[in-house]
């Protein structure tokens, strides 16, 4: 579908100029500079641009055009587009700033602009970005005064200003691109197509993102699931603040910011995530080398400092060092002086000469233990760096290298690229980037679960959210527990009383000792206000029924309070928390973590895009700290974890059930040695309609 966007036979620029300094004329002479096919400038104002003949519009320009670049104000954009759709354009990149970044009349203006492409098929890219650069068809259609070098790296990225800077960046580094495209306000094509295309583009072999939003963010996840299967993607997102929170009313709505969704999402579709810039540039070079360590990462250095780096990089990067087979170490042993270490990490010690660093580093590199090597040498009078390549350059293994140094290590630097080995400075850096190639490698091989389906009973959710809405409740409380019960989640036995005689009914009936809680949407911690008591004997229900009313009362005078919930006490277990908050991009946003009241104080909490697997279950509930008392220590038997997982498949149902429950808390959920049963539960809902 973009194969003529990107390999164009014919390109027109509407708006070149001859004045310098003008992006017309910039785009013009960086295209013609290059490109190799036909090229034809648009303006009513010249006869001849640059040297190339230049027509009053589109539609006079005698021969088939593939790609159009305007460059032209953005009011007269419409006329050009309409043009290019009667020519048979079906390849447009509009540079021209002026739409929806600038307010109300330009998202107007845009809005038409997707219009004319909707009418005629068009593939647009832009409004209001830098351009785009095909690097292996010699084609930079941008206003960036140079080209980077040709590489296997597509780069797609939202700041056309970040583009510019990488460029720069990219000709003193020769880091080389195959691919890059100024995404800007992605009025038709967005990185989703881009992703597509690029997966089957022979010419890269991984892509690199940088983020600020996505448009559609359950297509992002669909698309970036299939295409990581195939070739790496490296996503950097900015915009990490947690502002969409504070309005937020439940644990869940305040712990779930809009990086929490991107985050939730980029794990569950297999992207590799990167923090930093430096993180994402590291990540692609090392990942269009290496894209599987399927063992430990072995060591070899001159230099024990770096080593010991490199080796608590290790552990803190969850990867593993290499346990060396006993005829690994005999070779070691006879191969070095008796001051080396033998023992991974491996030191040459500081009087190596090239020859001896690289004997250890072929030894170690035919132990079948060994998945990867990291060769560090630091610049002592003996090394000779360029020797020193020759040895790491025949390793049949994946191999990173720390040549550490200025100008002395230059040309084994260029020499190791030449062989497509990344060199890095900082020993923690190269640990970092191969921890990233071992979690690409697991996403690649695992295969994607759908999630189970349950047998639930709708109608009383429908029903119990259309009574809220009756009666003008935005927030549905423990009167809710039943769309808990409606979706198979066991409950504690409870009981709704609006009198004190109705409390002590229930509590008998249910069995003592009892907890009691107001049933208030308007207070929300209730528990603050001295409006829960827990472990009430039979004697006490009455006098605690009125003591619960009176506090709440006397708290809210205008609060509207719906009774008591009387619940028998659940004692023991672990307490947890599942909840759910709508994110406007992604949907509903699922949440795990340790529960009772210090959730929001320690945040030890988990994410996922809901709909789950039992797999994404269960990498939900593993990935918290607290995890290990799930388990159970210090002679503790293992909470039932299973349980867990079926009731956060079962909240991942209803929330997509449920569009309009925007969001709940099921908090505290009591788990056992075997079983699990919901104390609380809390959900804000849309009041806007029926469902």
């Amino acid at each position: 579908m973009l194969d003529k966007l990107f390999n164009p036979q014919s390109v027109a620029v509407v708006g070149a100029t001859p004045k310098e300094g003008k992006v017309g004329h910039i785009v013009l002479k960086n295209i013609i500079s290059q490109f190799t096919g036909e090229v034809y400038a648009v303006n009513p104002s010249y006869t001849e641009v640059l040297g190339v003949k230049c027509y009053p519009s589109v539609l006079d320009i005698p021969y088939e055009v593939d790609l159009a670049v305007i460059v032209v104000p953005a009011r007269a954009v419409l006329d050009v587009l309409e043009q290019c759709g009667k020519k048979g354009v079906h390849n447009v990149v509009v540079i021209s700033a002026g739409f929806k970044e600038t307010g109300r009349e330009g998202a107007l203006l845009e809005a038409k602009l997707t219009e004319i492409c909707r009418k005629y098929g068009i593939n647009l890219v832009g409004p209001n970005c830098l351009g785009m650069i095909n690097t292996h068809a010699q084609l930079n259609a941008t206003f960036s005064k140079i080209t980077p070098p040709k590489g296997n790296i597509a780069f797609l990225s939202q700041s056309g200003a970040f583009i510019l800077a990488v460029i720069d960046w990219a000709i003193s580094s020769n880091f080389g691109f195959s691919k890059i495209v100024s995404l800007g306000n992605k009025a038709v094509l967005d990185e989703c197509d881009f992703m597509e295309y690029l997966a089957s583009d022979d010419e890269t072999d991984v892509i690199m993102l940088y983020l600020e939003g996505v448009r559609d963010g359950r297509r992002f996840i669909e698309v970036a699931r299939r295409v990581s299967r195939k070739k790496p993607v490296v996503v950097m997102k900015s915009g990490r603040t947690e502002a969409g929170a504070r309005a937020a009313s439940s644990h869940t709505g305040s712990l779930a910011g809009s990086f929490a969704a991107f985050k939730a999402a980029f794990q569950q579709c297999g992207v590799v995530q990167a923090d930093t810039i430096e993180e994402l540039f590291d990540f692609s070079l090392i990942l269009s080398n290496i894209q599987n360590i399927e063992k430990g990462i072995a060591i070899v250095t001159n230099s024990g400092g770096p080593g010991v780096m490199a080796a608590d990089a290790v552990e803190t990067f969850g990867l593993e060092l290499a346990r060396f087979e006993r005829e690994t170490i005999e070779k070691l042993k006879r191969a070095l002086p008796p001051e080396a270490s033998i023992y991974n990490p491996v030191d040459v010690i500081g009087d190596a000469d090239a020859d001896r660093f690289g004997i250890a580093a072929r030894i170690i590199s035919e132990d079948r233990n060994v998945g990867a090597i990291i060769a560090i040498l630091t610049p002592t009078a003996r090394i000779d760096f360029e020797k020193a390549t020759d040895y790491v350059t025949g390793i049949s293994k994946p191999v990173v290298t720390c040549f550490m140094g200025g100008e002395s290590v230059l040309p084994a630097v260029e020499k190791l690229k030449k062989h497509r080995i990344v060199n890095f400075f900082d020993p923690v850096r190269a640990v970092k980037s191969l921890s990233a190639v071992k979690t690409y490698g697991k996403t690649k091989k695992e295969t994607y679960q759908e999630s189970a389906q349950f047998e639930v009973d709708k109608e009383v959710v429908r029903d119990i959210i259309n009574e809220a809405r009756k009666r003008g409740a935005k927030i549905v409380g423990v009167e809710g527990l039943r769309v808990l019960e409606a979706y198979g989640i066991n409950v504690a036995p409870y009981g709704l009383a609006r009198t004190a005689d109705e409390a002590v009914e229930i509590a008998d009936r249910i069995g003592y000792p009892v907890a009691m809680k107001v049933v208030s949407p308007d207070i929300i911690h209730k528990s603050d206000v001295g409006c829960v008591k827990l472990n009430v004997g039979k004697d006490e229900v009455k006098r605690t029924f009125f003591e619960i009313i009176t506090r709440a009362e006397n708290y809210m005078s205008n609060a509207r309070i719906d009774g008591v919930l009387v619940q028998r006490m659940i004692e023991g277990g672990k307490e947890v928390i599942v909840g759910m908050k709508r994110d406007p991009q992604f949907g509903p946003l699922l949440m795990f973590g340790m529960g009772g009241i210090y959730v929001e104080v320690f945040k030890d909490v988990s994410f996922r895009i809901a709909p789950i697997s039992k797999k994404d279950a269960l990498g939900m509930i593993k990935s918290v700290k607290a995890y290990k008392i799930l388990k159970g220590v210090r002679g503790e038997k293992m909470s039932d974890i299973e349980s867990i997982v079926d009731v956060l498949l079962r909240i991942s149902q209803l929330s997509l059930d449920f569009p309009d429950i925007l969001e709940m808390d099921v908090n505290p959920i009591k788990v056992f040695e075997k079983g699990c049963c919901a104390i609380d539960f809390r959900m804000v809902i849309d009041t806007s309609k029926e469902v």
